[in-house]
């Protein structure tokens, strides 16, 4: 490999961003490779229990038709921008880790991967797929410098080449753990006791633009293996299906079915189009799992609101007319010292004008208001008495600030006035007052 200039490198780190998705990238050992990759499966597993997603990369190689495979004879690169997780306990191989620190980045990981290859003819139940000695050796590294600082993980994996790759009648797998494929997306407590944590899932082909991928990819953009007419996917099995809730999916052209062999699975795929070049192909979808109680939440969250306003209202509106009645007599607004009045409520001027034996029936309902109890006895039916209530309540301030002021009492006067008359006159006036204080206005 060569090597990388130092400011192409700055500026790419600088323009670069980093990517949600996780792509795949296949490269050569020599340049300019005639050889396609094809069929192509990148196929993911999620499920509820697990964080860290299974990854399966099923493809071979179509060589053209009037060459020999003998002369495509070459290690294969598979450029994955993500941390995975293999068996470190293995040697892994010094080139590769060369390969990065070359570039400037460090090395974090380094052990092998489970490789594998599978019959066509006799997959399913019939003959697992039988792997391949050695395995695959990878290195995951990160960039700590750069303008940008800390840059995502990355791993770089070289596939040793088997006759089994250009075999039209095998598929290689490559197997591996993929951390950090599945995210979280942010939401708010009430979303995820109601509806449940939401994840987010991408997939991509030839994505790299991650500042991780780019320089690798850059720097060895003459050896990237091209795909072939054969059929290539994305795919993503969700488990559990009976649990799944899928909110978002991208692109629209994306194909979403229950799975014909794996029970309770949902799977998510998209064909790949190989007219797109180097060019970012996404699978995109947005999803959470839920369990039975949430799985009510449509039903129960407006039952709930329905249930919450119809009790909710009486006690709001108590506690509003509570919490007036309290302000009310505890602030006055406004100069002086209005009191307040109910009833009926007789000054001496009017009582004065009621005179036993002069003033008639109209004349006291004139003088005095038709509010009044009328009180008859059937045994003197020219004999009525009636009746005046009324009550006045004046505060005793004890604060003022300008218009607003607190009060300390009420002083509570309730007036009662009796007028009784005989013939359609009047015969004896009686009033009485009662006094006292109380805290607020209203209580007796």
């Amino acid at each position: 490999m060569t090597g990388w200039p130092a400011w192409l490198l700055a500026g790419l780190l600088l323009l670069g961003s980093p990517a949600a998705a996780r792509a795949q990238l296949f490269l050569a050992s020599r340049p300019h490779p005639e050889f396609t990759v094809g069929p192509l499966l990148v196929r993911a597993g999620v499920s509820p229990e697990r964080a860290d997603v299974p990854v399966e990369v099923l493809f071979s190689l179509a060589v053209p038709p009037t060459r020999s495979a003998v002369e495509f004879e070459q290690d294969l690169y598979l450029l994955w921008p993500g941390a995975v997780a293999g068996d470190t306990a293995g040697r892994g191989d010094p080139a590769l880790s060369r390969d990065v620190e070359s570039l400037g980045f460090v090395p974090l990981e380094e052990g092998r991967l489970q490789l594998l290859a599978q019959n066509l003819y006799r997959m399913g139940g019939e003959a697992p797929p039988e792997p391949l000695p050695g395995g695959a050796p990878y290195v995951t590294f990160v960039s700590e410098g750069g303008p940008l600082g800390l840059t995502s993980p990355a791993t770089w994996i070289r596939i040793p080449w088997t006759p089994r790759l250009v075999n039209r009648t095998w598929l290689v797998t490559l197997r591996f753990t993929a951390r950090d494929l599945v995210r979280p997306k942010p939401a708010t407590w009430v979303e995820r006791t109601f509806w449940g944590p939401r994840y987010r899932i991408a997939l991509s082909f030839h994505d790299v633009r991650p500042r991780a991928v780019f320089p690798l990819y850059f720097n060895n953009r003459d050896r990237v293996v091209r795909l072939s007419d054969d059929p290539s996917q994305l795919i993503v099995n969700f488990a559990e299906a009976g649990r799944l809730k899928i909110d978002e999916v991208f692109p629209q052209s994306s194909s979403r079915r229950r799975s014909e062999s794996l029970e309770d699975t949902e799977v998510l795929s998209l064909f790949l189009d190989r007219s797109e070049g180097i060019a970012p192909q996404v699978l995109t979808a947005q999803f959470g799992y839920f369990s039975g109680v949430q799985s009510w939440a449509p039903v129960l969250i407006p039952a709930l609101f329905f249930l919450l306003g119809n009790l909710a209202g009486p006690l709001v509106r108590a506690l509003a007319a509570r919490a007036g009645r309290v302000i009310r007599a505890r602030f006055q607004f406004g100069r002086g010292d209005p009191g307040r009045e109910s009833g009926v409520v007789l000054g001496r001027e009017q009582l004065a004008r009621v005179v036993p034996g002069e003033t008639t029936y109209e004349e006291v309902l004139r003088v005095c208001g038709p509010l009044a109890e009328e009180h008859e006895r059937l045994a003197s039916p020219d004999s009525k008495t009636l009746v005046y209530r009324g009550r006045r309540a004046v505060p005793h301030r004890r604060r003022t600030f300008w218009w607003l002021a607190t009060v300390d009492r009420w002083d509570v006067e309730d007036h009662e006035v009796e007028i009784a008359l005989e013939g359609g006159r009047v015969r004896d006036v009686q009033a009485r007052i009662r006094r006292t204080q109380v805290a607020h206005p209203g209580t007796r």
